[in-house]
């Protein structure tokens, strides 16, 4: 039977969830208080204290460093820009865009570099992305990103498209006519870099607190079940979960996730797949997949399933639904029919954020000393770097070409209030299924009306 939850198997993978630390033993004063131990608050840390090495920083965890998206991803170290372009240079430049997905792509090194210099051993696997087309329409959007993407001066050995013959040689996905191929990626295993880094972060003198539940934030102050920490600078890096914080209902939508992982593949069967350069795996449906091989020679499949929970309700410790571990075998059988009678070993959902705009932000008030990061929409392994860098920056006050790219401080919207907001996510995402229902049916280059109607809906 198929193991469902325990936050993820990341954690299994390593023997089972960390010891706790201890909480918050009461007030004190800091001069930075970071609220949340997932890679961004971890990264911030990291950066203050390397450049400041004098500044005291506590990070408040609600649970153990890890428990949240950082454990619980695709593990995908990418470096990629998702987000809508035109939105960022709208409140920047063209050149600002440039900048910051250039910076972005940096990231890939950045973290493989601290990885390396500092012992921490997360299976990471320097590969490509394939997303692969299984139909004329598909093909033609990736062609459009191909395209998109010189536009905005992405280097040209950073991606290109490939054809049918050339996927089948790498991974052998059923109907495959091509796919877009971004080099320069790899693979981690999330648990061991989260875990590693909290290790790191630990060693250089930063306080991290779990089991500390926060309960308000204000200037200057946060209060905890534990006891207030007084800092002059407060960095909420909550990302998925900030909408359990009061007040901030609806900055961001908590979107779930959930990924299977299959019991370890016999050589014959990957024999039968390839898949021999581990190369990060998704498909250009609407609905959306991304997988990896991993280390230990499985498949981990990841995929939406139940898209939102109403109020923004978060899961149980990482148990998903029956329904959706069905949809995600499901999908593993159909791009990889090779791998029909190979059992599922773990199921887990975990929640990212989505801001109403779905471009990933940094933010920071220099009059309250308050910032925050986030709205990864799900490439949080690398964007959370970069978030990291920059809100170091910002909190010491410096005026470095991060802190003036065009995802600091844009101007923000909010969420719809319920239901309308659970009713537009799940309406758009039965717009996609149904749209990649009609495209496989039609097979035409053109991409089905529903998808258009979908994005405009959302905002997309």
């Amino acid at each position: 039977m198929t193991r469902n939850g325990d936050i993820s198997f990341w954690h299994t993978d390593m023997g089972g969830l960390p010891p706790y630390r201890p909480a918050l033993p009461g007030d004190r004063t800091v001069d930075v208080c970071i609220i949340g131990a997932g890679y961004t608050g971890l990264w911030t840390a990291w950066y203050l204290k390397k450049a400041a090495p004098d500044l005291s920083i506590a990070i408040v965890e609600r649970d153990f460093a890890g428990f949240g998206a950082s454990g619980r991803n695709g593990g995908w170290l990418t470096g990629a820009f998702y987000w809508n372009r035109d939105r960022y240079a709208k409140s920047g430049s063209r050149e600002g865009v440039i900048a910051l997905e250039r910076a972005l792509r940096s990231t890939v090194d950045e973290i493989i570099r601290v990885t390396e210099s500092e012992g921490i051993d997360a299976d990471i696997h320097r590969t490509d992305e394939l997303i692969a087309a299984c139909t004329s329409a598909q093909m033609a959007r990736l062609r459009d990103d191909y395209a998109t993407a010189m536009d905005w001066e992405v280097p040209q050995e950073r991606m290109h498209l490939i054809g049918a013959s050339d996927m089948t040689d790498r991974i052998r996905v059923q109907n495959a006519v091509g796919a877009l191929v971004l080099h320069g990626v790899a693979r981690v295993q999330p648990a061991k870099l989260v875990r590693g880094l909290a290790q790191i972060v630990e060693r250089a003198g930063v306080s991290i607190y779990e089991q500390t539940k926060v309960t308000g934030m204000s200037k200057g102050q946060v209060t905890t079940d534990r006891g207030t920490i007084r800092a002059e600078k407060i960095i909420r890096a909550t990302e998925g979960y900030t909408a359990s914080l009061p007040g901030q209902g609806r900055d961001m939508l908590a979107m779930n996730s959930s990924i299977v992982v299959t019991e370890p593949l016999p050589d014959l069967i990957w024999d039968q797949i390839g898949w021999q350069g581990g190369e990060l795996l998704g498909d250009a449906v609407h609905g959306y997949c991304y997988a990896q091989r991993t280390a230990g020679n499985r498949i981990a499949m990841g995929g939406r399933g139940v898209p939102y929970r109403f109020g923004n309700a978060i899961d149980d410790r990482g148990q998903t639904q029956q329904k959706t571990i069905a949809m995600l075998q499901a999908i593993i059988h159909r791009l990889l029919p090779q791998v029909a009678d190979i059992k599922l070993d773990h199921a887990w959902c975990g929640v990212l954020g989505v801001p109403r705009d779905w471009c990933a932000r940094v933010d920071y008030d220099p009059a309250s000393g308050i910032g925050s990061a986030g709205g990864y929409v799900g490439l949080g392994v690398s964007t959370s770097n970069l978030a990291g860098q920059t809100l170091a920056d910002l909190v010491l006050e410096r005026d470095t070409e991060l802190t003036k790219l065009p995802w600091v401080n844009r101007p923000k919207r909010t969420w719809e209030p319920e239901p309308l907001r659970w009713l537009g996510v799940h309406g758009m995402y039965h717009l996609y299924h149904m749209a990649d229902r009609r495209e496989a049916q039609r097979d035409t280059p053109q991409t089905s009306r529903l998808a258009r109607i979908a994005n405009y809906l959302s905002g997309r």
